[in-house]
């Protein structure tokens, strides 16, 4: 049972940025796909970010409107970061890592496409 841990989080002034990362544990976290999501106060989990497994040979990502232009996705073979920046107060959220084995076209931004999770990591902005 794969586990993740997300870090990184904290408070930034409206136009800051924060760079969150996200580990592994308990198998090969190379070999997954990972997203980036989160969770506003009141509203509906959403995708921000994600990134190809480490074992193919071209990283590929892809970033949902949520954040797009404001969020860059990288990995190294046992980190997935999420550099955040301009972050302004609706970006005020949870933000959790998510892992899955499967075919980078089946990563898409559906919650249900995602099989590990982490525990989360706020991010609260001020204006």
């Amino acid at each position: 049972q794969m586990q993740l841990v997300e870090t990184g989080g904290g408070s930034a002034q409206a136009g800051g940025s924060l760079r969150l990362s996200c580990t592994a544990s308990g198998d090969d976290f190379r070999k997954y796909c990972v997203a980036w999501f989160r969770q506003r106060p009141g509203k509906e989990r959403e995708g921000v970010a994600r990134v190809s497994p480490a074992t193919i040979s071209t990283t590929l990502t892809s970033y949902a409107d949520s954040m797009r232009g404001r969020s860059t996705i990288s990995r190294d073979p046992d980190t997935v970061y999420l550099d955040l920046d301009n972050l302004n107060p609706e970006d005020t959220a949870v933000y959790y890592c998510a892992a899955a084995w499967r075919p980078w076209n089946s990563c898409t931004f559906e919650t249900y496409a995602w099989n590990y999770w982490g525990q989360g990591t706020q991010v609260t902005v001020s204006s």
